[in-house]
């Protein structure tokens, strides 16, 4: 039997399978021995600013809870000619409102595309949504090297 050994993208392998948005997961941190809060959410990314953009829906009774001040991981996967590549991001979220957008997190928005999936069960003019961005502290994505150890 026989492993595949990951090697790292480039940056322009990563932001190429980034593209300018899509999908992945984003996992809130909990406190003590509760495992995190996973939710499937769309995203926009900006290579220029290597910031992710996401449109999150908010509801004071939301399993997220309050999402400021968490650490957050989110995961970006997929598979290319039969070998799958994986990006993963660390950090806080940074909450776009307008009184704290600067110039270059507006010119971010303007390079990217948040893909809109409804899965609310509800009309998406129902929902409310804010806005938040991630430059990630930690970011790392890995590929299939092809080869077999």
């Amino acid at each position: 039997m026989s492993d595949v050994e990951p090697i790292e993208l480039d940056e322009d392998e990563r932001d190429a399978h980034l593209n300018n948005g899509g999908t992945g997961v984003i996992s809130f941190s909990e406190l003590g021995d509760d495992p995190p809060h996973s939710i499937p959410v769309s995203y926009g990314y900006d290579a220029t600013e290597t910031a992710f953009y996401f449109r999150l829906a908010v509801n004071p009774d939301s399993a997220k809870g309050n999402i400021s001040d968490r650490a957050i991981t989110f995961v970006v996967h997929g598979q290319e000619n039969d070998e799958w590549w994986s990006v993963v991001a660390k950090g806080q979220l940074e909450e776009t409102t307008e009184e704290s957008i600067a110039t270059e997190t507006l010119q971010g928005f303007q390079n990217v595309h948040i893909p809109f999936v409804d899965i609310f069960g509800r009309p998406p003019k129902d929902v409310s949504f804010e806005f938040y961005r991630l430059v990630a502290d930690e970011l790392t994505s890995r590929k299939e090297s092809g080869t077999t150890v």
